[in-house]
């Protein structure tokens, strides 16, 4: 054989094994070992992947013309785009230990109540088990899905400090994969992010005309007129309200327009900030972690849905997103930055101003963002109003069928930031708020959100309080609901001035529940007025700027799970609503969720709402001539004047 024959024959054969190097390297990326021809998983060992088969035989009905499925298997749910190359290549965690080299000290860790003895060289995470606490994970607690954020209420510093792993984290979160106790003498209360407030899911539902972009059509699936899918036995939607503290998502049949499931849990970016401008902050210094904690937590949504209910995340074929311009822009990967900056505009806006995109919407696929849909499922966010004023409230007016309203009617979704409406089909004028957290908890000493042990309402009864607390628990704090009835009540029975000072001058602080230890101050009261203030300046400003007064408003929609509880009287009295006619108040829950989900549903009431917003007018209140006079009347605790045009 020549040298050069042979040369020839030594370049082939090393040829072939680097194709089998690439192919297994694609291999352990793209395809489980485990899961065969079928889609079923041969593993002897639980993965979170697996599914129990449908009831309608769907892995018999895949298998046709592939031989026979085996019996008893499970089938695979994941999506072929796993890389299992990191889980051999994990080390153990810092502060890994063994069972016999525990030495317990004479501090504790607390979970809600529940204690356990605390041990050196164990991690926060751990304890969690210990104490049956659900912490979310996916990286099998090696510090790389940022998933398991906790807050550290007590004992920070008998922890090891913060690893490279957790260098995105500020003040008191840690992972908790990654927080292993240093000192066993000290007492350690935690708190994972992702808690279960009281949240609003329900919603004003109407009948509805469906006509969604995703169709069946004998055994296949469109997308529009894409073919995207075989039918596998459900074609489902999602719509999802991404608020700034709570995330509410409507699991949706599209062939029958039925709500599926509903779920809900606290936003779990709350580590980056409680407000929009500190969002904005964060995620100029640490890009992408908002993001991922919200997506994250969404998948977790979807898997445990799908396990609960039996089918496959593959079956979901279109998102539908709405939230505030902040949260919608982080969730679709944009940069946020040019929102906190004047005129406070995002990026999408500033190209649509500048005639480089025809809407403010958005659509993109599910797999550019991480999301665990069908391959080919698309995301739409709707479209921003202006300013702050996002797609929440573009919803909001989805849910109102404002085409339909034929007199003047105001808007008030309240929240962190409160977005106010007002107007008719031919002339609507909006404005954005920033109340910030104040009635969520934030800033006041004994404030806390809608969890349970939260006073939700308080009344003065022959000089003695009484009051009810979510979950009929014993009370650690007072939720916004309970403090604007507090600051009624105070103002009714003279304890309290306009102002905000006490009955009794030179008292900074009054027992509110005693017994409990919970006070109000004379600094929870001015925090209190400033977030007031906020919402009154919106509602003031809009309604002269549209030419009426409150007499002059045939209905006023609240929106929100926070103005769902709230009692309308006491919210006016002390002038954190307009005073309209209490007959004339409505009350429509969770408008955003239910726009989404009607967007969902059908195609023209997207092209309507993409179409209206263009001629909504959007109001910046604080270049109003007089908007500081308008805040500092807005913070006294007094009802907003009758008339004012």
């Amino acid at each position: 054989m020549s040298k050069e024959e042979y040369q020839k024959r030594l370049d082939k054969i090393s040829e072939m094994f680097s194709s089998m190097v690439n192919h297994a390297d694609v291999q352990s990326m793209h395809r489980c070992p485990y899961k065969n021809r079928f889609d079923q998983c041969t593993a002897k060992f639980g993965c979170r992947n697996q599914r129990k088969p449908p009831i309608t035989g769907l892995a018999g009905k895949q298998a046709r013309g592939r031989g026979t499925p085996e019996e008893g298997l499970l089938l695979c749910g994941g999506d072929d785009k796993i890389d299992y190359r990191t889980a051999w290549e994990t080390e153990a965690a810092e502060g890994a230990f063994l069972d016999s080299e525990v030495s317990y000290g004479v501090g504790t860790v607390t979970h809600d109540g529940k204690k356990h003895p605390l041990a050196a060289g164990k991690t926060i995470f751990d304890y969690a088990d210990e104490l049956a606490v659900q912490v979310p994970t996916s990286c099998y607690r090696t510090g790389q899905c940022h998933e398991c954020i906790v807050e550290i209420k007590e004992g920070m510093e008998a922890l090891r400090p913060r690893n490279e792993a957790e260098s995105f984290l500020r003040e008191n979160y840690r992972l908790a994969c990654q927080a292993v106790v240093k000192d066993a003498d000290v007492d350690i209360e935690f708190l994972p992010v992702r808690r279960t407030p009281k949240i609003l899911t329900r919603t004003h539902e109407k009948p509805l005309q469906i006509d969604p972009l995703v169709t069946r059509r004998e055994n296949m699936v469109y997308y529009d007129d894409e073919v995207v899918d075989k039918y596998r036995g459900h074609i489902y939607g999602l719509a999802i309200d991404l608020g700034t503290t709570t995330v509410v998502i409507d699991l949706v049949d599209l062939e029958t327009g039925e709500s599926v499931h509903v779920s809900s849990f606290e936003n779990p970016q709350r580590f980056g900030g409680s407000d929009i401008m500190h969002r904005i902050s964060y995620d100029g210094e640490f890009g992408g972690e908002l993001r991922w904690a919200v997506i994250n937590a969404l998948n977790h949504e979807i898997q445990e849905m799908a396990k609960q209910l039996g089918f496959v995340r593959q079956e979901i074929y279109e998102i539908v997103v709405v939230g505030n311009s902040t949260m919608r822009d982080i969730f679709f990967k944009l940069d946020v930055q040019s929102i906190g900056q004047k005129p406070y505009q995002s990026i999408i806006e500033h190209q649509y101003h500048a005639g480089e995109r025809e809407t403010t919407s958005l659509n993109e696929k599910t797999r550019r963002l991480g999301i665990r849909a069908n391959p080919k499922a698309r995301v739409y966010g709707l479209p921003l109003i202006g300013s702050h004023v996002g797609a929440d409230v573009a919803a909001d007016l989805v849910a109102l069928d404002i085409a339909s309203q034929k007199e003047v009617v105001m808007l008030v979704d309240v929240g962190t930031n409160t977005e106010v409406v007002v107007g008719h089909p031919e002339r609507l004028i909006a404005a954005s708020c920033p109340a910030g957290p104040a009635f969520e908890g934030g800033g006041i000493k004994y404030g806390m959100p809608g969890y349970d042990e939260a006073i939700e309402s308080i009344r003065w009864i022959d000089d003695q309080v009484e009051y009810s607390t979510i979950g009929g628990v014993e009370p650690q704090g007072i939720c916004g609901s309970g403090l604007i009835d507090l600051l009624a009540e105070l103002r009714r029975n003279r304890q309290m001035t306009e102002m905000g000072v006490f009955g009794d001058r030179k008292t900074r602080e009054i027992p509110i529940v005693p017994e409990y230890g919970i006070t109000f101050s004379r600094e929870d009261a001015s925090n209190l007025a400033q977030a007031k203030a906020a919402n009154y300046c919106g509602q003031f400003i809009v309604m002269r700027k549209f030419g009426i007064n409150p007499a002059d408003v045939s209905r006023l929609y609240l929106a929100g799970g926070f103005a769902n509880y709230v009692d309308v009287r006491n919210a006016i009295e002390i002038g954190f609503l307009a005073p309209v006619d209490e007959d004339r108040i409505v009350k429509i829950g969770n408008a955003a969720v239910q726009g989404a989900k009607e967007v969902l549903l059908s195609r023209k009431k997207r092209e309507a709402i993409e179409r209206l917003v263009k001629g909504i007018e959007h109001v910046e209140l604080e270049t109003t001539s007089d908007f500081f006079e308008v805040f500092v009347e807005g913070c006294q605790f007094k009802p907003m004047p009758m008339e004012f045009v």
